[in-house]
């Protein structure tokens, strides 16, 4: 068995506070109590990681509208039958609280036989019956909207679980139809969502529309700081070359609790055969004893002993449908030794509860971003003896001579992008606040040995709810509520947008001549006009500068983290210092400069410390290859200047036996390249309209 690697990661460690965990007298945690203070909102918005308790505190809210507001019916909409378990009876008076939550069994349709479409009965039946809560899936919804019409719904409350799957597109009915209710502003809403953004940079709400809706934000530094026992994840990715299943075991290590996404079909990682690959991945990891016949798992004899390995990715109905009985069995639930690894192809992503998950092993660039937050929210559950956990993503590394280069670089930007993205999800929360002759220290935060100093700039720490404060020079206060709860709340909806253009990643990391402003003025600025034109002026350029700062912010303290970063096995003292990295790396930050400033922060280049975690697992021809293919994007010229310039690179591979280099310091030699890349272009083009 080849010996796992260390994959170059992103590593956030954490404090184990136990305040996630602890319940107050009405058995709520904190997030749920969060929420529960909002319960009279009409327009509700929650975003929370995976594993917050988002479903039970929808359980609190819906009772209390159900009891104390008024409301006829509760409509808890969910995108998958498999997350309707999730809202199955909870006895909540047993911890506290004023009532229990109940659903008849009829009226939880993800467990009734049947396609959605015949579904929509059971909606009309349950409408006009006394019966208060509902539970179906969004295609049951879409079809009861469709044929009823929004009126039915009146003085109901609708939840919309995992609620970035609406958008504003046109397309997503969803989405259309959720407008229409608001604009009919009869019914009560609660969206609940752990990663508000999508990968497609689609809006999920209207500016107009989110402006109703009264946001609840908790954050993964807050969940998963306040755990008892998880105190450290790392977001990984590693490049392969060749087939994914001969290097699967590099990083795959069968001591670790993983679930396993190998990629889909028509990606460019599968191997086409994705029974073959299970059946490869099996028999890399030992000796195949057979089938245990209660939970249809693979049983597999390795040295270390026997593994029993779920598989989701054989169609066969029977057999997937034994399996995914046996993950699903409550009895199960907290034995650690029920399962150890799970091979998926798509299932065990969203609303997928397995808390011993350790390792998060995906292959292939998914979908979208928003899918990366949900499998890592797999690995992120707080269980007993689980001190660490990680993600790690294999992407095949982009070759000079590969047919699919640019199909590869992309991959990598949409890599790079997630980094970036988790990278900022995973922090403390940034306050910031222009320095001023006026300004002075916050309640509740802590400044250092030294304290505050009202001299110069002061980065501080509250540890209690895990927020940094920074004094920034010349720094824009937003002035309307709306800026400010933008600043407060959605800092990171504004971050994604920006590492999800690509032209914005390719250029941060790979042209040499790149004025950082261009990026974090021009192209932010860019950003939050199209997310927020309601917005004055001074207002979105208020946002623009809170944004730039929370993201360089979190970049330049990498660098520091990353110095200080101990091996795999470190000790108890080691441990304790790389729980407080990231707050002492910001602070170095601002310490180090004698003023920290608008215009500094907006030239620091907020993709530099990604190419160092890309150049220490791409080879540098493949580094070199992947900027070939960004700088030819660039090359401006007609194609009769091109095919001049090709005949000259004709010459010029006779004369020292290869091809101009695009990346070469030669002028002449830069330019002979670019012209042979747009003739390739061209060519490949011709070739495509042919087909």
């Amino acid at each position: 068995m080849t010996a796992p690697i260390t994959v170059p990661s992103v590593s956030v460690s954490y404090a184990r506070t136990g305040s996630s965990t602890k319940s107050n007298e009405l058995g709520m945690r904190t997030m749920q109590e969060r929420a529960y203070e909002k319960r009279g909102e009409q327009y509700l918005l929650i975003k929370s990681p995976p594993a917050s308790g988002k479903s039970r505190a929808l359980m609190f809210i819906a009772l209390d509208k159900l009891h104390n507001q008024g409301l006829k019916q509760a409509i808890i909409v969910v995108p998958e039958k498999s997350i309707g378990a999730s809202f199955y009876d909870e006895p909540l008076t047993k911890y506290g609280f004023w009532a229990d939550w109940s659903v008849q069994r009829k009226w939880n349709l993800c467990d009734a036989p049947g396609e959605d479409g015949g579904k929509v009965n059971s909606v009309g039946a349950f409408l006009e019956s006394d019966n208060t809560v509902l539970v179906c899936t969004h295609a049951t919804f879409r079809f009861a909207v469709e044929r009823f019409g929004v009126e039915v719904f009146d003085d109901r409350l609708i939840a919309v679980d995992e609620f970035h799957h609406v958008s504003v597109n046109e397309n997503n009915i969803l989405g259309q139809q959720l407008g229409e209710f608001i604009a009919r502003d009869r019914v009560h809403m609660v969206a609940m969502t752990g990663s508000y953004f999508r990968g497609d940079a689609e809006p999920v709400l209207s500016p107009d529309d989110e402006a109703k809706f009264e946001t609840v934000t908790y954050t993964y530094y807050e969940q998963l700081n306040g755990y008892d026992y998880l105190k450290s994840l790392d977001i990984g990715y590693y490049f392969y070359n060749g087939s994914y299943v001969d290097d699967i075991l590099k990083v795959l290590d069968p001591s670790e609790k993983t679930i396993l996404h190998i990629p889909n079909v028509n990606s460019r990682e599968s191997t086409q055969d994705k029974i073959k690959e299970v059946e490869h991945i099996i028999d890399a990891l030992g000796d195949w004893r057979g089938l245990d016949e209660e939970t249809g798992f693979h049983l597999v004899d390795t040295p270390n002993g026997t593994l029993r390995i779920a598989d989701l990715v054989d169609d066969d109905p029977k057999k997937r449908g034994l399996v995914a009985a046996a993950l699903r069995d409550p009895s199960q639930k907290n034995n650690s030794d029920h399962v150890d690894i799970i091979i998926a192809l798509g299932m065990a992503k969203e609303g997928f509860d397995w808390i011993w998950c350790e390792h998060a092993l995906t292959v292939g660039y998914r979908s979208s971003l928003t899918e990366v937050v949900q499998i890592i929210g797999r690995a992120t559950r707080d269980a007993p003896g689980k001190e660490r956990s990680r993600f790690t993503n294999l992407i095949a590394e982009p070759d000079a001579l590969e047919g699919a280069v640019t199909e590869a670089v992309n991959d990598t930007l949409k890599a790079i992008a997630a980094s970036l993205l988790m990278e900022q999800v995973l922090i403390p929360r940034f306050n910031f606040s222009p320095k001023n002759p006026t300004s002075g220290p916050l309640d509740g935060y802590e400044y250092g040995e030294d304290g505050y100093d009202p001299k110069k700039c002061n980065a501080g720490f509250n540890a209690e709810t895990g927020q940094l404060h920074f004094e920034i020079n010349g720094l824009a206060e937003p002035k309307s509520k709306e800026a400010k709860r933008i600043c407060s709340e959605d800092l990171n909806e504004l971050i994604t947008a920006f590492v999800q253009d690509t032209p914005s990643v390719e250029r941060g990391i790979f042209d040499d001549e790149l004025v950082p402003e261009e990026l974090t003025q021009v192209r932010m600025g860019k950003i939050v006009g199209e997310k927020h034109p309601h917005l004055p002026d001074e207002d979105q350029e208020a946002v623009r500068q809170h944004a730039v700062a929370a993201l360089n912010l979190t970049q330049k303290a990498k660098g520091v983290m990353d110095a200080a970063a101990v091996p795999t096995g470190r000790n108890d003292e080691a441990e304790t210092n790389a729980n407080t990295a990231l707050i002492d790396g910001v602070r170095k930050f601002a310490m180090d400069v004698r003023d920290l400033d608008i215009d500094l922060i907006d030239r620091i280049n907020p993709f530099g410390e990604v190419y160092a975690i890309l150049a220490k697992t791409m080879s540098e021809a493949s580094l070199r290859a992947v900027s070939a293919v960004i700088q030819a994007k660039r090359i401006k010229l007609t194609i009769e200047e091109a095919r001049e310039l090709a005949k000259r690179a004709g010459k010029f591979l006779k004369e020292r036996g290869r091809l101009p280099s695009i990346l070469s310091a030669d002028a002449w030699e830069k330019r002979m390249a670019e012209g042979v890349e747009r003739v390739k272009q061209e060519a490949l083009k011709a070739r495509t309209a042919d087909a």
